[in-house]
């Protein structure tokens, strides 16, 4: 009897054991980092990038996580509240590289805080995922850097060259970008692009963020008669409120926002003047094209955060399917193991192909995720595409 009852202990101990192993083996972590504005105009971006970083993370959990060398991983998202300025980027990096320990940036948001990031991790070899529009993010001198979204170098020739080839009559543009590094580097490019289309640019103007009176500025750039307006990397809230003063000013012409993201955030403080903006990084998904799961995800976001997806977002899913697949290549967890392969990986993107890295003929290296570029526009208060472009 004894023995018999020291038979079920043994048994239960190793049975134990064994749950205990299982459950130690279900934990292995990966903490991702995300630096992403989550207070001021841009907050509706890191609202939706958090939520598609943890939807990823669920699913890949779900379906069996990350499966190395015999181990399984699972992903943890951190996100980090930027305030979209380089001040407070410092802080977020100093705080998830050195406190959080992170060796993996999910997505980060905003070039000037991005920068601030990446010097700090290149040296401490963590692996930087960015949806930020700097063309000095990228390049041979930064081999941990990959880009999760579209950036002006692979949006703006097709965007602008679709607007000037639709209104051939529309010999003059007016530009507003946000006086920061993104809104820079975007006007530089934009103006270029603008004109190698045959458009004149009537004038290019900066704001610095945190502004709330508009008035002043949609006087400025209605002065000048532009056939064309174009915000370029000014967030909705901001385009929004610009254009409704363009509005009661009475200006009509075409707006253009390169950037824009969705209609619900120019509606928000635009009104009725958001009608047919015209927009390189929003998605819809109200079309025939749209998937099941598209569709329930783009639904719960709609619910949490308020508004719908849009490209800024789903860079921060994408980057979750990339390192598993990079990682299972690689065999390894290590960022610089994980860096070197990941120009090699293929695989499926939330817009529902399979899709890889390019960009080594503008940057010198594959580190750019190959997406569509959709061009959107306010129609009857919904955003529609309008057309779908292959870089």
């Amino acid at each position: 009897m004894m023995i018999k009852t020291r038979l079920k202990t043994g048994t239960a101990i190793v049975a134990l054991t064994g749950i205990l192993a299982t459950a130690a083996q279900a934990e292995e972590i990966i903490k991702l980092g995300l630096s992403v504005p989550l207070s001021g105009a841009a907050a509706v971006w890191g609202k939706g990038a958090e939520f598609l970083c943890e939807t990823a993370a669920e699913e890949i959990r779900e379906s069996g996580g990350v499966s190395v060398d015999g181990e399984t991983y699972n992903f943890e998202c951190l996100p980090y509240d930027n305030k979209y300025n380089a001040a407070e980027g410092t802080k977020v990096a100093q705080a998830l590289l050195n406190r959080e320990g992170v060796k993996f940036i999910g997505g980060s948001l905003g070039t000037a805080p991005v920068q601030a990031l990446q010097s700090l991790a290149e040296r401490q070899g963590v692996l930087v995922f960015t949806v930020a529009w700097g063309a000095s993010l990228k390049g041979m001198d930064h081999p941990m850097t990959f880009t999760q979204m579209n950036t002006p170098g692979e949006i703006l020739p097709l965007l602008i060259g679709y607007i000037a080839d639709k209104y051939p009559e529309a010999k003059s543009v007016a530009m507003l970008n946000p006086n920061d590094a993104t809104g820079q580097e975007t006007e530089a490019l934009g103006g270029k692009v603008w004109q190698e289309n045959g458009v004149k640019v009537a004038s290019s103007d900066f704001y610095e963020r945190g502004t709330t009176e508009f008035q002043p500025i949609a006087a400025r750039l209605a002065s000048l008669n532009p056939a064309i307006i174009d915000l370029g990397a000014t967030p909705p809230a901001d385009a929004g409120a610009i254009f409704k003063e363009l509005d009661v000013i009475g200006w009509s012409g075409v707006k253009v926002v390169e950037v824009g993201t969705g209609a619900d955030g120019l509606k928000a403080t635009g009104g009725g003047a958001a009608e047919g903006v015209y927009m390189g990084a929003g998605v819809t998904f109200d079309g025939d094209n749209v998937t099941d799961h598209q569709k329930a995800i783009n639904d719960r976001a709609k619910a949490e955060i308020g508004e719908s997806l849009n490209a800024v977002q789903i860079g921060f899913y994408d980057s979750l399917y990339a390192l598993k697949a990079a990682m299972e290549m690689a065999g390894s967890v290590d960022p610089k193991a994980v860096a070197e392969v990941l120009p090699e990986v293929t695989f499926q993107s939330f817009y529902g192909q399979e899709v890889g890295f390019y960009g080594e003929e503008l940057y010198g290296r594959n580190q750019q995720m190959r997406l569509p570029i959709i061009v959107t526009q306010v129609t009857d208060g919904v955003l529609v595409e309008v057309a779908r472009l292959t870089p």
